[in-house]
Parts: structure tokens; sequence; C-alpha cells
């Protein structure tokens, strides 16, 4: 019993490290969003509150078994109640709301694209994020390298420039990130198409790896509702097993 309830704290400090990754993550897909959307990082605060939470409620419910507390083990069912329809409902409101989050990540992505600027230092962790989201996927762009096209700063430059962390070519990825110049010149207007970059899409890597990773994501999610379901059952049977006092019996003076 004692040990269950110590899973249960590790398990609420794993989802607290989650939600503080979240916050401290600087070069990945997930740094681009939670410093672009605030519901991202309101999303990482709540994962940090559950987590202190999980681990608080596992303190108290092994409080409650030791000392046989009817009250802490049946502040423990709720609060993990509570939990658990608050993680039900989050998940079907991503599911029937995925169209919508799928248009506002294109937005803030393409915002992202055509404000990018090497000389922008404010942007610099956002940007840096980026490129190394472009790098590591091996893609360009959202839906592609045409959408650098509206980009300022290689519009300026009549399409001659184009992200280095888009390119195919390993001389340009050294650079990191910024901006690289076509070696050759193109008669008439550049475009895209005579860039030396990728031809996929982030948003086709990204779709990628959710879908290469969505067993384990299910089985993480699967497994913690089976955990605090079984806290759930566990709480209630020791609340039942613990007999109160019968002062009926205690002599009168």
């Amino acid at each position: 019993v004692y040990v269950f309830f110590l899973l249960f704290q590790i398990l609420g400090a794993v989802i607290l490290g989650f939600g503080i990754w979240i916050l401290a993550d600087k070069t990945s897909f997930i740094a681009v969003l939670q410093m672009s959307s605030p519901s991202l990082k309101t999303g990482a605060y709540i994962l940090i509150g559950v987590g202190a939470l999980t681990m608080l409620m596992g303190f108290l419910g092994c409080l409650g078994a030791v000392n046989e507390i009817r009250c802490l083990l049946g502040l423990y069912f709720t609060c993990l109640m509570i939990i658990l329809i608050t993680q039900v409902a989050a998940g079907l409101v991503i599911y029937f709301q995925k169209e919508t989050l799928k248009e506002e990540l294109s937005r803030i992505v393409e915002d992202l694209i055509e404000n990018y600027n090497p000389l922008n230092e404010d942007e610099r962790n956002l940007q840096d994020a980026w490129d190394y989201v472009q790098t590591q996927i091996t893609c360009c762009g959202w839906t592609g390298a045409k959408d650098w096209e509206d980009n300022k700063v290689i519009i300026n430059q009549s399409m001659t420039q184009y992200p280095c962390s888009c390119s195919n070519r390993s001389e340009d990825l050294e650079e990191g990130g910024g901006f690289c110049n076509l070696d050759e010149p193109v008669n008439g207007t550049a475009t895209s198409n005579d860039w030396p970059v990728h031809g996929q899409g982030c948003m086709d890597g990204v779709e990628q790896w959710l879908k290469d990773n969505l067993g384990v994501i299910l089985g993480v999610c699967t497994g913690v509702a089976v955990i605090e379901l079984l806290g759930m059952i566990l709480s209630i049977s020791l609340c039942k097993n613990i007999h109160s006092e019968d002062y009926t019996k205690v002599p009168k003076s």
C-alpha cells in the first residue's frame, strides 16, 4: 500500500518536471509554441500545479493510511477524482478543437517566418528554436519552402537569400541560423525553387512525429489514468476498512 502512495508521489514529480521542462525548453518545437502562445504557458503552469498537488495527495494518502484517518483518505479520493475528470475534459477539448488548434499553430509559425530577422535580438530565442526545429526535422517553412517567400528580409534581398537551417547542404547548416546567399545568379526573379533547401514542410514533419509516437503518448496517458483509478479504489477500500471507535461502550463517569 505504501509503495503505491510512493509511486503516486513519483508520478506527481514527473508531471511537475514535465511542466517545468515546457517552460525552460528553448531549443525545440515546444519552445516555439510556448514563446508564441500564452495558452501553452498556461498549460505548463497547470501541469506544474497538478504535479505539485499529486505529490501532496500521495503524501496525504500515505499519512491517512498509516494513521487510519478517514478524512485524509476522503480528501485524497476527491482530489484524484477532480484531477482525473480534468484530464479527461482536457483530452476531449483537444480532440474536438484540433482543427482550431491547428489553425492557431499555423498562424503562429507563419507570423514567425514572415518576421524572422537575424538582427532582431528581442526574438533571438524564438528564432533559434525555429532554426533548431527545421534542422532536426529536415524541413523548411510550415507547409513548404514557399512560406519563406513572404519573409520581409528575403523580399528586400530579391529572393537571393534563404534560411540556412532549411538548407540541404552541410556547409550552410554549420551557420546554425540566419540567411545564406545563393552561390550563382538566377536568370530573372529568384523563387524558393531556386534555393538548395528541403522540400518537406515542418507541418508534415511534426504530424509524422506525432503519428510515430502516438502509441507512446497514449500509453503514458493510459498509465497515468490507471494509476489514478487504482489510487481512488485503494483509498475507498482503506476508508471502508477503518473502523470508527464505538464510544457507547466507554464507561460513564
